[in-house]
This record gives C-alpha cells, sequence and structure tokens, in this order.
C-alpha cells in the first residue's frame, strides 16, 4: 500500500520515463550531447517467478551497523548460511557468527510509523559491506556467516509484497570501515594520555587492526582519503545497483520506496567544558591520565583535535551517499528513490555535548571490557579509574582478540535508533526525493523536509 508521497513521487518518475521517450525523437542540440550513464550489469541472482500481488506487504532493511541496530540491544538471532539460528554464543565466540550482525528489536526500521505495512525485515548486518549484498559475506576477510542480503531479500518477495526498502550502506568498504576510523582516534587518544614520548616499550594498540595507535589526533587523512572516499562510492552504487534491479524483478506489484539513509557522528564538534580539561591539563600536554579516564567515563575518549576531521569524515560519508542517490536515480528514474540525510538527527544529544554524558545522549558510549581466566569477563567497564599503561594495553587487547566485546561503541543507541525510526517515517511519506532530519538541541524536537 503506496501513501501519496509515494504516488507523487511515482507519477513524477514515470513521467520522466515518458519525457526520454519523448525527447528521443527531437533532435539533440549541443546542450543535449552528453554521454548516457553506462548500461547496469545483470545480477547474477537466483529469482523465481514473482509471487501474487495479493501478498502481505513488507519494509525491509539492508546495509551495516546503522540499519542494523547496533548498539541498541535486545539483538535476535540471525539465521546462518548453514540455515541455522545463531542466539548469543558468548563472550569468547569467533566474531564471524552471524548474530554479531547485532539485528536489534529497536532497530529504526522495527520502530519507524510505517502505514499499510504487515511485516519488517531487518536483513542489515554489523560490519556490513558493498561486497556482501550479492556475495555471502563469510568470503571476504573479516565477513560473517550470513547469506548475501541480496539473496535473504528474494526470499522476503517469496512470502511478502516488499513496499518499503531502508538502505545504509557505505561506511565499510574495501578501503577503510567505520569501526577501524573509531578505533584508531579512540586508540591515539588513550596512548597520548597514558604514555610518554618516550614509553615506546608498552604501545597502545589500534583495538580492531592490533597495530601500535601514534599519539597525535586524527586527521581527515587517517579517517579516509579523498580517492578512498571515491572508491567507496563506486563499490556502493555498484552494490545498490544490484539491489535496484532485484527489486524490479521480484516485488510483487513493482511498487515500492527505496530510502538511501547516511550516517550521523556520535561524538560532538566540541566537547562541553566539562571534558577540556582535568588535574590542569588537557589533551595537548604530555600524560593526561585523569582526562582520558574522564572522556572515558562520559564515552568521548578522543582529542578535541580529533572532532573536526571526524565530522569532516562524516560529511564525506553523507556525499558519498548524496552521490549514490544522484547517480543511481538517473539511471532508474521510475524507482521511488529517496536520500535521508541524518547528519543533524542527534544533534544536542551527542556524547559529551553535555555535562551529564552519557546520560540523555543517543549514541553508545565507548565501552570496553577487561578479561579473567584468558577470556572476556562479559562486564563493560563504565570507569578505568586506577588503571595503568599495562591495564590499559590488556583492555584494549580484549578487544583486539573479541570485537564484539566493544563493537557497540559509538553507534545509535535504542533512544538514538527511535530518532532514525521518526526520520524514516517522514522519508516514506514525504512527496520530496531529499529528506534533512535535523535535532532541535534545545526541545529535542525532530523535523524532516
Amino acid at each position: 500500500m503506496l501513501t501519496e508521497g509515494h504516488r507523487r513521487r511515482r507519477r513524477t518518475g514515470r513521467w520522466l520515463v515518458a519525457a526520454m521517450a519523448a525527447a528521443s525523437i527531437v533532435p539533440a542540440t549541443a546542450a543535449d550531447a552528453r554521454p548516457a550513464p553506462a548500461p547496469s550489469p545483470a545480477v547474477d541472482v537466483r529469482i523465481a517467478a514473482p509471487a501474487p500481488v495479493s501478498l502481505p506487504t513488507a519494509a525491509v532493511a539492508m546495509g551495516d551497523s546503522f540499519i542494523s541496530g547496533e548498539g541498541a540491544g535486545s539483538y535476535q538471532a540471525v539465521v546462518d548460511v548453514n540455515g541455522n539460528a545463531q542466539g548469543f554464543p558468548g563472550w569468547s565466540a569467533d566474531n564471524s557468527n552471524a548474530f554479531f550482525c547485532h539485528r536489534s528489536a529497536n532497530a529504526s526500521i522495527q520502530q519507524a510509523n510505517l502505514p499499510g505495512i504487515s511485516a519488517r525485515f531487518n536483513l542489515a548486518c554489523s560490519g556490513g559491506q558493498p561486497h556482501d549484498m550479492a556475495n555471502d559475506s563469510i568470503n571476504r576477510a573479516s565477513g560473517r556467516t550470513v547469506e548475501a542480503q541480496i539473496d535473504q531479500l528474494v526470499a522476503v518477495s517469496q512470502t511478502h509484497d516488499i513496499d518499503v526498502v531502508l538502505i545504509g550502506l557505505g561506511s565499510n568498504n574495501s578501503s577503510f570501515t567505520f569501526g577501524d576510523a573509531a578505533a584508531e582516534c579512540a586508540g591515539r587518544f588513550v596512548a597520548d594520555g597514558y604514555i610518554g614520548w618516550w614509553e615506546f616499550w608498552v604501545p597502545i594498540i589500534n583495538w580492531i587492526t592490533g597495530s601500535s595507535s601514534p599519539q597525535d589526533p586524527c586527521t581527515v587523512n587517517d579517517l579516509a582519503s579523498a580517492a578512498e572516499l571515491n572508491t567507496a562510492e563506486a563499490e556502493t552504487v555498484a552494490a545498490v545497483r544490484q539491489i535496484l534491479q532485484t527489486l524490479d524483478q521480484i516485488d510483487a506489484d513493482g511498487e515500492h520506496t527505496v530510502v538511501l539513509q547516511d550516517y550521523t557522528n556520535p561524538l560532538p564538534p566540541d566537547f562541553d567544558n566539562k571534558f577540556y580539561k582535568e588535574s590542569r591539563r588537557t589533551d595537548t600536554r604530555d600524560k593526561f591520565r585523569d582526562l582520558v579516564r574522564e572522556r572515558y567515563a562520559g564515552g568521548c575518549p578522543a582529542h578535541r583535535a580529533s572532532l573536526g576531521p571526524a565530522h569532516q569524515f562524516s560529511q564525506g560519508l553523507g556525499n558519498l551517499v548524496e552521490g549514490v542517490h544522484s547517480t543511481l536515480s538517473a539511471e532508474f528514474p521510475a524507482t521511488d528513490l529517496v536520500y535521508l540525510n541524518v547528519q543533524r538527527a542527534f544533534d544536542g544529544a551527542r556524547l559529551c555535548e553535555n555535562s551529564n554524558s552519557p546520560s540523555g545522549v543517543l549514541a553508545t558510549p565507548v565501552r570496553l571490557m577487561d578479561k579473567s581466566g584468558g577470556v572476556p569477563t562479559g562486564v563493560h567497564l563504565t570507569s578505568i579509574n586506577g588503571t595503568d599503561k599495562l591495564d590499559i594495553s590488556r583492555i584494549q587487547g580484549v578487544c583486539t582478540d573479541w570485537f564484539q566485546t566493544c563493537q557497540e561503541s559509538w553507534h545509535p543507541n535504542a533512544a538514538g535508533h527511535a530518532v532514525l525510526g521518526q526520520c524514516l517515517s517522514a522519508a516514506v511519506a514525504a512527496s520530496s526525493d531529499r529528506i534533512d532530519c535535523v535535532r532541535n538541541p534545545s526541545s529535542g524536537a525532530i523535523s524532516a523536509s
């Protein structure tokens, strides 16, 4: 069942198709002499005949952690490539386990108000990459034991009429990942605060890559260069193109809205004054352990000088998703394709943006775990008071060895996913093909236009 917003966008798309067909008999002018988009390659998926149009309606979520519900808790069992439902396998399990897709009952697809939708399917997976849309995730490095998300989408189409598809893709790719970027900035800050420049014999590591962390704040190029963002956009375009081609073949009635959502930053443009310094030391001094402990407790262990590059990174991801939308809107003019900009959806409620952080925020704080008897304790540390550099090195090593102990860090929490659900509701209902979702820092009200 489509809303009037859907119908207006679809009528516009169909008018464009008709106009393009009519234009083919009009002599071309110099202004018209532009190369046509390259034809889309065929999608190599096994597709059954379209199901009857009387099927119940469904909304489907695809992509990575910002869509799966990472950080929102209440994670549900996930069916692996062998057809087995995987519940929580324990903190010391291999991170490739399907459960660690972290598909949450509190994800935005579950919380959005979507009139006319009978069922919701969360196919997204934390850490998901463009590769994972048409290929089993486990077939790449650091993948999980789940089927290609397009194959899962095809399975949904056999029992449901797919009316809404939410896609969040691009922050993880062959060049960089969100997790690597977050671990790099946090690791550098902790290393700078805990270790003097002369203490090279006690390395603090990037808890994902396992490499030693430098002690300088992150720069833009440390997170993602312009060339890497361009490569990531090309990969994302190819993956989403395959999704759209598949939908054209499997959707029961041929009518669906596809929402491309970008990313919001869990950290503010600057910290609240409370987090500027501790014990008379700022993060520009050598060794500032008390300040590291203060910011860790608040959920934001990072240099102030890293905040600007972090927001440039987020903007770069937004530009990436907007570019995907622009390219594929031209290739699929009859598809109801919407760009959902959520970069300001957490304004005023980011980590350490207020003095009471992490209370009242919309993102999960960085939380690590210690180990005992050679395995994770199962208890996240809300404080690292009293730790020394050897303790910190051991604790960060737990995240390296068992990434599930820290992978929720710096993602939307349940309240944050509720906000993203409001944004999704607005994107589906609106007649525009671009929606900017913004939170009022004073009132907390969400506006979408």
